[in-house]
């Protein structure tokens, strides 16, 4: 029941926003839509803002199923604007209504996610320092958000195939070489 009531209140704001933006959209509307007590909805989130987070993090997590290897990651990166691109009018209403923080953060949390399990598989038999392969996820996590950012700022409207491609180009072995690179350093 309690994961029922969550996607009940995930679909009513996935629809509401449709119609109209974040901030005007109260608990009352949700849990009157989905026809259950306030105090069910405060069971599960704090806020509207909390559900937003949710409803962000249950779809980076369908997104990424599986695809945050070395040899996968341009494909999870392919399945995050694939995400992104599914939830347009949610993600463009959060975006342009609340505050682009939340829409960062989001990204942050599933771009690392991705990053750091591709870069811990590349480390993989190394004794570079746990900080160094963090400040390497770190560093291209960066650049992964602020282009698909820039994306969503645009509208979404370039094939983000292309952008994911562009991506796997410039990052040809980059997060290899930064590896070993951080290796040679500590050697000498």
């Amino acid at each position: 029941m309690s994961n029922a009531t969550k996607l009940a209140l995930e679909a009513s704001l996935r629809n509401m926003l449709l119609h109209k933006p974040l901030d005007k959209i109260t608990i009352n509307d949700l849990t009157s839509d989905c026809g259950i007590s306030r105090m069910s909805f405060y069971y599960h989130f704090k806020d509207i803002y909390d559900l937003v987070e949710w409803v962000c993090i249950e779809d980076g997590k369908r997104a990424l199923q599986g695809k945050k290897t070395y040899d996968t990651w341009q494909e999870g990166m392919l399945q995050i604007f694939e995400a992104v691109l599914e939830n347009k009018p949610f993600i463009l209403n959060v975006y342009r209504s609340v505050n682009k923080e939340k829409i960062e953060n989001y990204l942050y949390k599933l771009t690392y996610g991705l990053i750091a399990d591709v870069v811990g598989e590349i480390c993989a038999g190394t004794d570079v320092a746990e900080e160094d392969k963090a400040f390497v996820a770190e560093f291209y996590k960066y650049g992964f958000v602020g282009i698909i950012l820039d994306w969503i700022d645009r509208g979404m409207k370039e094939d983000y195939k292309v952008i994911v491609n562009k991506i796997g180009i410039a990052l040809h072995g980059n997060i290899t070489n930064s590896i070993h690179n951080f290796e040679r350093m500590k050697k000498n």
